[in-house]
This record gives structure tokens, C-alpha cells and sequence, in this order.
């Protein structure tokens, strides 16, 4: 046979569009249990997103051929749980609900008006109403609001035979067995054991033996931003919440502190494009506006501060027009940098807990990086600055590399200064205790324009007007 070339770039791997797919068989003439027979063939994650590209009546159809539980699954992927959710009849949310942990039902009952939600709150059983008020319990932005109460707990002085026993006993409700929670009589926390250790130790053998104490665990009442670091440290499936006096209260399970992660990026990163929150595909204008108008107003507020500025240097302006048409290049590169030491400042930030001489050290670094950039775009300012205005635009040759000198020095002192400021402004946000990427992108920019703009106008005002007398 002979041998055949094929060229690796010719050939396309084609991935399922399981989202198409899916639409299809929704919109099909099929009968409800030929239906969810295909269906159920695909993950809820691939359903969750094929119900974006639904109507209402179709979605309704998906709603009537599954159980309570798999549509409990299929909106955990969704960020149109509120629209879905009030799609559905009260005896379906109930049910929902019912099946869906603590946190989850929190997260959709915030979803609905008040009176509803209440109405479905009395619907649900005891123990149900319970967990929904003790997540409720806390504000959004702690530890407890993220926490889910499934998880698997056994008393200390147990052998490993009754704790399997008692393992066996609470799989039945709660799934999340890969590690199990030792506590005492009084249900405080004593530490953690390993599935795998409890299935391969003896039977006889005390959980003292094969329990870590060390292991690590949260307060309820924590902060979010400030455990993300804590998450980040350990690699455990996941990690006990407990309330002040130290019993336990739920879990954090690996998926939620990923999306508590994922959250808080999303909104450092709002912060740094100048939103006060992060913004969804489908809100509304208004509240769009809300959420943008704030940070518009104060960075209106140092635009006008600026404008001032510049107008203090009307005589240099008015006697040397000629340097108006380098003021950008400045305020642009020092914009630049401020950015840079801001993204490296923020990210440091969030990576550690820096002493006094660590941050001094931070500063310095920038400095210097800031003064050494300007130094070789400074000199490369005034050589090429020089030579168009000399060439190119016919200026005496005093004039332009003066004009070219004055346009370098002044490049190398903005972005000087704005290294430091970039560093210096999240730092005292951080000091303050307010979040440090509240020092956005553009409050630094409009900073680092003011600084510029003094910075150049005023060795222009020195160097152009009164020493050399242009």
C-alpha cells in the first residue's frame, strides 16, 4: 500500500455543537418520554445553555418532561436563573427548591418578589426552611452565604466501623462524602478525615487515629475578599465554615470557591475599566447607568481639575504653540505606566500580606523601573522629536531640540512619577481598608494626566520661556 502524506494543518476537528443539538430535539414532534429519553443524554451544563435559545413555550416543554431534581441541576449552570425560575408554576419552585442545597435556594428566592418568596417558604418542610434561613442569615459578601450545609459529619470517640455506619446513614441526604467532619458532643469542630483513609484503616480502629486536626476551616462572618487567599493555599475538596464558637455550620465546597474567585475577578476587573459592579449581557440601561455615572462623575470632577491646570500655562501655550502637539505623547505614556504599576501593585496585593518594608521595597522597584523606561523613551524622544521639527518642519535647531529636550525630560519625570503614584494610590486604598482596585485604570490615568501635564508645561515654562527666552 502506498504510503499516504496528509498535512496535519488540513485536517479540522469538528467538536459537537451539543447546544444545536439539543434545540433541535426540543422543538421536535417527539412524545414527552421519547423526549427526556434523548434528553438526559446530554450534561445539564449543555441543556442549562440550549434554554438561551428557547422560547418560552419550548422551555415549558422541557419543564413538564423532567423531574424536579434534574431541573435543580440544569439552572445551577444558568445566569438566567431568575427569568427560568418565574417561568415555573409554585408546586415546580417548590420542589426545586426542596431539592436544591441551601445556598442555591437562597440564590433563586433572591430572584422573585418579596411576597412570593415568602409564599414559598411556608410550602417547604421544616428542615428545608431551616438551612434557607441560617444561609440567609448572612450577608453576601461572608464566608456563610457561600457555604452549603451537605456534608458529612461524625462524633468523636466512634471507631471506624461506626463511622462508616454513620457515613452510610447521612449519604443518603447529603452527597458530599469525599471528606468527612469530626466533631464533639457539643457539634464543635475537631477535625477532618479522608474517605480513603476511613475505607482502608481497620475497623476497630479509633477516628482519633486517622483524624487531621490541622485542617484548615473559616469563620462564617469572614469576609469573602479577605479568605481568597485561604482557598487558594489549600487543595481541599473542601473546607469547614464555623460559626464563633467554633461549631460547625457547613462547608465550602471546591466549585464554590471557584465561583467566589471567579466573582471577585470579575468585579476587580469592573473596578479597574471605572464601574462600580460588573455589568450582565441583559440588565437593564438604568441600571447600567447606575453603576457606571458614579465613577464618571468623580473622573468628570478630575478632567475639570486638568482643564484648569493646563490653563494656569495659557502664557506658554500662547507663546510656544508648538508644544501643544507633544502634550499627548506625554500624558499618554505616563498614562501607560501608572497602568502598569497599578496591574503589578493590585496583583501583588492580592497575592500577599506585605509588610512596611515590603511595600517600601515595591515602591522603589517601580520608581526605577518608571525612572529607567523614561530615561531610554526620553532619549528617544528628543532625537526623534528634534529631527522632525528640524527636518521635516524647518524650525531653527535651537528651537527644536530644545522643544525635543524639554518634551524628554518631561516624559522621564511623568513616567517617573507616575510609576510611583500607580503603586503608591492602591497602596494607601489598601491602608484605608477600602479595596485597592477601586484604583481603577481610570482614576489613575486622570492622575497621571494631571502630573504629566505639570510636570511638561511647567519645564517648558522654565526651560523655553524664561532661560532660554522663546
Amino acid at each position: 500500500m502506498d504510503n499516504v502524506n496528509i498535512d496535519p494543518e488540513t485536517l479540522e476537528i469538528q467538536a459537537p455543537d451539543y447546544t444545536t443539538e439539543i434545540v433541535e430535539i426540543l422543538k421536535s414532534n417527539l412524545s414527552p418520554k421519547a423526549l427526556k429519553d434523548k434528553i438526559m443524554d446530554y450534561h445539564e451544563n449543555d441543556i442549562a445553555a440550549a434554554m438561551d435559545l428557547l422560547e418560552e413555550n419550548e422551555r415549558s416543554k422541557l419543564y413538564h418532561i423532567l423531574d424536579s431534581q434534574t431541573l435543580s441541576d440544569i439552572l445551577a449552570y444558568t445566569e438566567n436563573i431568575g427569568l427560568y425560575f418565574g417561568e415555573l408554576n409554585i408546586r415546580k419552585k417548590v420542589e426545586i427548591l426542596s431539592h436544591s442545597e441551601a445556598n442555591t435556594a437562597v440564590a433563586y428566592l433572591q430572584e422573585l418578589p418579596k411576597a412570593e418568596r415568602a409564599t414559598l417558604i411556608d410550602l417547604m418542610d421544616d428542615d428545608a426552611k431551616r438551612e434557607i434561613a441560617l444561609i440567609a442569615s448572612f450577608d453576601e459578601d461572608e464566608i456563610g452565604s457561600r457555604m452549603t450545609t451537605n456534608y458529612i459529619h461524625v462524633h468523636t470517640g466512634l471507631n471506624v466501623k461506626a463511622a462508616m455506619k454513620e457515613l452510610i446513614a447521612q449519604a443518603a441526604e447529603h452527597d458530599n462524602i469525599s471528606k468527612i467532619y469530626v466533631v464533639d458532643e457539643n457539634h464543635t469542630f475537631y477535625g477532618a478525615i479522608d474517605l480513603k483513609d476511613l475505607i482502608i484503616a481497620r475497623e476497630n480502629t479509633s477516628i482519633e487515629e486517622i483524624l487531621v486536626t490541622s485542617y484548615p476551616y473559616f469563620y462564617a462572618h469572614e469576609p469573602i475578599e479577605r479568605s481568597i487567599e485561604k482557598m487558594k493555599d489549600y487543595s481541599e475538596d473542601s473546607i469547614p465554615v464555623l460559626d464563633p464558637n467554633n461549631k460547625l455550620l457547613g462547608v465550602l465546597r471546591s466549585q464554590d470557591m471557584m465561583e467566589i474567585v471567579d466573582d471577585e475577578m470579575s468585579e476587580d476587573y469592573a473596578k479597574l475599566a471605572g464601574l462600580s459592579a460588573e455589568e450582565e449581557l441583559g440588565e437593564p440601561v438604568s441600571k447600567s447607568m447606575k453603576k457606571r455615572l458614579p465613577w464618571l462623575l468623580i473622573l468628570l470632577g478630575l478632567g475639570l481639575l486638568v482643564s484648569g491646570v493646563v490653563g494656569f500655562f495659557e502664557e506658554v501655550v500662547a507663546s510656544l504653540t508648538l508644544i501643544v502637539s507633544f502634550q499627548s505623547l506625554v500624558l499618554g505614556m505616563a498614562g501607560n505606566v501608572g497602568t502598569q504599576s497599578l496591574a503589578v501593585t493590585i496583583r501583588v496585593l492580592m497575592d500577599e500580606n506585605l509588610s512596611g518594608k515590603q511595600k517600601a521595597s515595591l515602591v522603589f522597584k517601580e520608581a526605577r523601573v518608571g525612572l529607567l523606561n523614561g530615561f531610554v523613551l526620553g532619549i528617544v524622544s528628543f532625537v526623534f522629536i528634534g529631527l522632525y521639527l528640524f527636518v521635516l518642519k524647518g524650525n531653527p535647531p535651537l528651537l527644536s531640540f530644545s522643544v525635543s529636550f524639554c518634551t524628554g525630560i518631561a516624559m522621564l519625570a511623568a513616567m517617573l512619577l507616575a510609576s510611583i503614584s500607580g503603586t503608591c494610590v492602591p497602596l494607601l486604598f489598601k491602608k484605608l481598608k477600602l479595596d485597592p482596585a477601586v484604583a481603577s485604570g481610570p482614576l489613575i490615568t486622570t492622575i497621571n494626566d494631571l502630573v504629566a501635564i505639570v510636570t511638561y508645561y511647567g519645564l517648558a515654562w522654565i526651560l523655553l520661556l524664561n532661560v532660554l527666552h522663546f
